[in-house]
């Protein structure tokens, strides 16, 4: 198959998927190797970053997909009445770092490291599609582990959890004396 309708096949098969599609997966659609997909698209990526193209190319996790430029948003929203998106609440960001940095974690341990309930937190996040049941710990109760979606990525602008910044050594994070010391010498 030639390069250009290679290029095509990949561009119609995630166009009509509308969610992340693994490279396997396309791989197996089109009927090609890794290679080729992988030059498909570059050149698709090549494409979708010229500013007259509405469309871009998100790489998550393995997984590729088609989206709209993020600053054509608005026109979106316009578009399909779209509400404005909600802000997460310092507790939802909160348990949603937690669970990103420790998956799959249960609603206690986020519980644990947080110190106050969370389960509506943890339900409000399930239910915004940026945390997913990972399956079941073989634990008493059986208790249901989580982990983030590819929708977290795609919301953070992250190509995969690897992308998180590093957690700062203990040495380098401020303690609440030293927060008390800096309020004191100030007032």
């Amino acid at each position: 198959m030639e390069h250009s309708n290679i290029q095509a096949a990949v561009e119609a098969v995630l166009f009509a998927s509308g969610e992340p599609v693994e490279s396997e997966k396309l791989c197996e659609a089109v009927g090609i190797a890794k290679d080729q997909l992988e030059e498909a698209l570059g050149s698709l990526a090549d494409k979708y970053s010229k500013a007259e193209s509405g469309i871009t190319l998100l790489s998550l996790n393995g997984s590729y997909q088609l989206a709209t430029k993020e600053e054509l948003a608005t026109f979106i929203k316009a578009a399909l009445e779209i509400k404005k998106n909600s802000v997460l609440s310092p507790a939802a960001m909160e348990a949603l770092t937690i669970v990103a940095y420790n998956q799959p974690v249960t609603k206690g341990f986020v519980e644990h490291v947080r110190g106050v309930d969370s389960s509506g937190v943890v339900n409000s996040l399930v239910d915004k599609g940026l945390l997913a049941e990972a399956g079941r710990l073989d634990l008493p109760g059986r208790p249901i582990a989580y982990k983030t979606t590819d929708n977290f990525l795609r919301c953070f602008r992250l190509s995969s959890l690897d992308d998180l910044p590093p957690i700062p050594d203990k040495q380098e994070q401020i303690t609440i004396d030293e927060i008390t010391k800096e309020n004191d010498t100030e007032e």
